[in-house]
């Protein structure tokens, strides 16, 4: 079993414990963000600092008729 930590800039997302460590270019998900592994780092034996590069998340941007606003 092996500790993985992953950060994307320098910003700690999640820490593991995992059978198996990511290689660099796997696709991972975590806390619903898609991303891909760019760099593993051995600490020690048992613990590892993986780097991502995450996906952005846009918001749709919602067409609005401005001749339909809210009356109050």
């Amino acid at each position: 079993m092996y500790v993985v930590h992953f950060f994307e800039n320098r910003k700690e997302l999640l820490n593991q414990l995992r059978q198996q460590i990511p290689t660099v270019g796997d696709d991972v998900k975590i806390k619903g963000w898609k991303g891909k592994v760019t760099k593993v780092v051995a600490i020690d034996e048992k613990t590892f600092h993986v780097q991502l590069a995450l996906e952005s998340k846009t918001k749709p941007v919602l067409a609005t008729d401005p001749g339909k606003k809210k009356k109050r």
